[in-house]
């Protein structure tokens, strides 16, 4: 698909990887809708920082991603001001770093605000969002997801499931959204310089870079330039591409 002119919108594109994520897009022509869920200041300055870098149209919007009028409002708010919508990425993520043996502070509370955000929000934006691509013939959805989705392992078992199912949400809404609508997922390793590894245990990213083949983190710059491809591909669906510095095979 041909990006340049089209628009699209990141969830959690004031983050670390949210904000290489918009950047790498803008740089196709595309222009973003920044997405965010508090810090309107930061996120603004990406949109401007956007326009000014690429002369794309670039804009701010606040989003609840857990409240089903705040997502109806903003795709109705990014649709008005862009004209159309093609592109939908979902990485905005909430993480608490919980030991997977310590099942006493994995309270029920903690567990549905992770799925909540990190599961059920990419759900209801591509929901959203499904009707609009489907009229206009075109659109691909990326979701950000992890390694920890893949393997019994990362920050907690709550952000572990959400993110598997988030990649089998993938799945299923590549076949519920084809043939007009292709929808794939990246998988990030250690990523450093996210809110996300931010929270992380002391030592735990030092360990992901021992154990990786490669011997360094996963590259946020590697992870735009994938949902690029996946936005770009016209032959490509239902799929979740790894990039971890060798540490999962997939």
């Amino acid at each position: 698909m041909e990006l340049k002119g089209l628009v699209a919108l990141v969830t959690g594109g004031n983050g670390g990887l949210g904000q290489r994520i918009c950047h790498a897009l803008a740089r196709e022509g595309v222009g973003i809708a920044v997405m965010y869920a508090q810090s309107r200041d930061q996120a603004e300055s990406v949109a401007r920082e956007l326009a000014t870098l690429y002369q794309v149209d670039a804009a701010a919007f606040a989003c609840d991603i857990t409240d089903d009028a705040a997502v109806a409002a903003v795709i109705h708010d990014v649709t008005r001001r862009f004209g159309h919508l093609d592109i939908l990425v979902n990485d905005a993520a909430y993480n608490k770093a919980i030991p997977f043996g310590d099942l006493d502070n994995l309270t029920p509370e903690v567990w549905d605000r992770i799925m909540a955000v990190n599961l059920t929000g990419p759900m209801r934006l591509t929901k959203a969002v499904a009707p609009i691509m489907k009229a206009q013939g075109r659109g691909r959805v990326v979701n950000i997801a992890s390694v920890a989705g893949l393997q019994p392992s990362g920050s907690s078992i709550a952000y572990a499931v959400a993110k598997a199912g988030l990649i089998h949400l993938t799945r299923c809404l590549a076949v519920a959204m084809a043939p007009e609508t292709l929808v794939n997922c990246v998988a990030p390793g250690f990523l450093e310089g996210t809110r996300a590894t931010a929270s992380l245990p002391p030592g735990r990213m030092g360990q992901a870079v021992a154990s990786s083949l490669l011997k360094k983190t996963a590259d946020k710059d590697d992870c735009a330039d994938m949902v690029v491809t996946m936005c770009r591909t016209e032959t490509m669906t239902g799929q979740t591409i790894v990039i971890d510095a060798g540490r999962v095979f997939h």
